[in-house]
């Protein structure tokens, strides 16, 4: 999200907009403490921190999804198949080497390395980590039952996990670790190009495998669009359709019903319902260029407009 509020915040002219890239879990516990007005988040808020903070709104402003990329000396650019048992079984460390025969199966007649591969996590709190262990989820009962999903998790005891600190921080370390495998938002497509990285085609649940595009990611949502809660909160991964890419998600931001006064109400109202308007944030100067996808406009009105419409300010 920081990439596309960064856009709208040199934008957005009826007020001034600062933003700074933290993370979706410090995005949501900021917004829920007060210290800002607008958490972004890939996640939206859970069951319990709902229950806990019924004063909040997970408002629902764009779809988005990511890469699992990699850095394979001579295979960037390729686009290996994977599929998420494979995926959970090399961030568990079961799966070990590039060669490994489950690998290979996806990949015929790709000449794969007998590397260790070097698996790479988010180590800050993140939607972007909450969208991939729950695309691992889905697709993979042993990641399901033991490891779940979430802005943060436990992950696997891997001697070769390695961490880094925001989407930046993941593609520096896999730009500087051959052999190296992670995840990161699509909003960052030209550092992934830059980098000269490669990323996958994926298994989704029909069992074909799918590239990430605005397409396949659209794709995806679609299966979903009817069935959006009146709250916002719903998971999109793992999406039925035989041409759904498998990792895809809704960006949320988290915001308190009530402000601290009337004037900052009715501005966040004004920045919101520009935010997702075709004329505003959601034009594709602003989409386009990040690879996201705006919420189609029923969505919009039947789902996001209502959720806005309650904040206000202190009775």
């Amino acid at each position: 999200m920081y990439p596309l509020f960064n856009e709208w915040a040199a934008n957005y002219s009826r007020a001034v907009i600062t933003t700074q890239a933290t993370g979706s879990g410090t995005g949501i516990s900021e917004a829920i403490a007060g210290t800002v007005i607008i958490g972004a988040s890939d996640a939206f808020m859970t069951n319990a921190q709902v229950q806990a903070h019924p004063d909040m709104l997970n408002i629902p402003i764009a779809i988005s999804s990511q890469y699992v990329a990699y850095n394979i000396p001579g295979l960037n650019s390729v686009h290996l198949v994977l599929s998420g048992p494979v995926i959970a079984a090399i961030y568990n460390g079961s799966i070990r080497y590039w060669d490994d025969p489950a690998i290979k199966a996806l990949n015929p007649g790709v000449n794969l390395p007998h590397q260790i591969i070097v698996p790479v996590y988010r180590t800050d709190g993140s939607g972007d980590t909450n969208m991939f262990t729950l695309f691992l989820s889905r697709s993979d009962p042993w990641w399901n039952e033991t490891v779940g999903y979430g802005t943060n998790v436990n992950w696997p005891k891997n001697p070769e996990l390695h961490g880094g600190v925001g989407n930046s921080g993941v593609i520096d370390v896999l730009s500087s670790t051959p052999y190296s495998i992670g995840y990161v938002a699509m909003t960052y497509t030209a550092q992934i190009e830059s980098a000269g990285l490669g990323y996958a085609a994926l298994i989704n649940r029909a069992g074909n495998a799918v590239l990430p595009s605005v397409q396949t990611v659209m794709n995806a949502a679609s299966q979903y669009l009817n069935q959006i809660p009146p709250d916002g909160r719903i998971g999109i991964a793992f999406a039925p359709g035989s041409n759904s890419y498998p990792i895809a998600t809704f960006e949320y931001v988290i915001v308190k019903k009530v402000q601290p006064s009337s004037a900052v109400a009715n501005a966040l109202k004004q920045f919101l319902t520009w935010a997702v308007s075709p004329d505003g944030g959601s034009a594709p100067q602003y989409m386009g260029k990040l690879d996201l996808i705006p919420l189609p406009q029923p969505v919009v009105q039947k789902v996001v407009i209502p959720l806005i419409n309650q904040i206000s300010g202190p009775q």
